[in-house]
């Protein structure tokens, strides 16, 4: 496994495994599949050379995605803390990819000048709160039933790193 920067190329493959979670519920809180059009305009909406966009690669193909994100951008008193966002494949999952992920972000956040990663996630989301806090990662904050799945309540939770 490769373990490289996301191009234009991967973003097909970033599409459809941010999508097959979708319908569980689990891993994030959108509701409707990201088109082609939107996953284009999310890679473009940052500068990639601060908030890089990482793909686990095996064999050429895609089986899991990091990214950094500006945390409450244009308020540059965070400039020096990035959410974090992974996901993997449906068909790679159980076979460390998230953790590989993981490391290398932790290991690429310094010289981003990150000094605070931020992971906000549902809180029935019980493997990526063992990944979290596998590295280090502990709960900052919840946000009791604000995510609402037609009807299905679940709290928000903010997990957070301090990089040293």
């Amino acid at each position: 496994m490769e373990i490289r920067s996301a191009q234009t190329k991967d973003l097909e493959a970033i599409n459809h495994i941010y999508n097959q979670v979708i319908p569980y519920e689990i891993s994030t809180a959108d509701m409707v599949p990201y088109s082609m059009e939107e996953r284009l305009e999310w890679f473009r909406a940052y500068d990639r050379s601060k908030y890089p966009v990482f793909v686990a690669d095996i064999n050429n193909e895609v089986a899991g995605y990091f990214s950094f994100s500006p945390y409450r951008p244009r308020r540059n008193a965070m400039r020096y803390t990035s959410e974090i966002s992974y996901f993997v494949d449906n068909k790679f999952r159980k076979k460390g990819i998230g953790t590989s992920l993981m490391n290398h972000a932790v290991n690429k956040a310094p010289g981003y000048d990150f000094k605070t990663l931020i992971a906000i996630l549902l809180a029935h989301n019980e493997a990526s709160i063992r990944l979290l806090e596998k590295f280090g990662f502990s709960e900052w904050g919840r946000m009791p039933g604000v995510a609402d799945f037609n009807g299905k309540e679940r709290d928000h939770l903010y997990y957070g790193l301090r990089i040293s």
